[in-house]
């Protein structure tokens, strides 16, 4: 693997040539989803505030660890953003893909006792953690040879139906919507396509209370059906392995048996 502060390597003869980033990996969906880009022949920079937690993602990797790049990121913070892209673009020289991953729930809360530290804090990192990464993204796309690139979005369940509880997060990832939505539009004339993937329940350390049970929205308390993290993977490959001229606009995975239909 490389710290930020290494020189790349040359790609491994495993290589497919193009190169990812994506936020929010060192653990869970991010770090699936790294894993995957990286055994499908991507170099990928794993971003994430926990610097050690994104080695061990690197060094997960095994033998496809010469393409992973460690960059240590708040996506909140405007220049840490820019350093981000700065060292994928020296490293790599390009970006086809960024996966905007990275995502605070907050704690749950009343609405009408919601303080604005913890609504800051989720906006802070789910939406304009997102904008910033995006504009960046797009920086770096327009002006590469081959232009264009693709950026996928996670949305999560809460992009169609809330949580109780969990105004900040559900605002943002509806919020999420409209970012993809502007980034598709915008993005037509660069060859940038971008998709929103709403992922429901996978199984997580962050999720670990949904076996136990989940506050629903007629004041039940009832278990919840999870799913292997592997599958959003082989999703955001799908997604990530169309030409640039077709795009998933939306697309939902979640637990079958979660209780989404019908929600409320």
């Amino acid at each position: 693997m490389m710290s930020e502060e290494e020189c790349a390597v040359s790609p491994s003869s495993s290589s497919n040539g193009k190169v990812a980033i994506v936020t929010g990996a060192g653990t869970g969906i991010g770090k699936s989803s790294a894993l995957a880009l990286l055994e499908a022949g991507y170099a990928v920079v794993l971003a994430g505030r926990r610097a050690e937690l994104l080695e061990e993602v690197a060094v997960e990797a095994g033998s496809a660890s010469s393409r992973a790049l460690v960059v240590p990121t708040d996506v909140s913070d405007p220049e840490s953003v820019r350093a981000l892209f700065a060292s994928a673009k020296e490293k790599f020289g390009r970006l086809d893909l960024l996966f905007n991953n990275a995502g605070l729930f907050g704690p749950r809360a009343l609405l009408e006792d919601i303080n604005y530290e913890d609504w800051k804090a989720v906006v802070d990192v789910n939406l304009t953690g997102a904008f910033l990464c995006t504009q960046e993204a797009f920086r770096l796309m327009i002006n590469q040879n081959p232009q264009g690139g693709r950026i996928i979005n996670n949305g999560s369940i809460s992009a169609h139906a809330p949580r109780p509880n969990s105004a900040p997060y559900t605002s943002t990832k509806h919020a999420m919507t409209g970012l993809t939505k502007s980034t598709s539009l915008d993005g037509r004339k660069y060859d940038i396509a971008c998709g929103q993937i709403d992922i429901g329940n996978t199984a997580t350390d962050s999720t670990l209370g949904m076996a136990q049970g989940m506050p629903q929205p007629n004041g039940e308390v009832v278990p919840e059906a999870r799913f292997d993290t592997a599958h959003v993977a082989q999703a955001i490959l799908y997604m990530a392995s169309l030409p640039l001229d077709a795009n998933v606009q939306f697309m939902t995975v979640m637990a079958t048996k979660m209780p989404y239909i019908g929600r409320g």
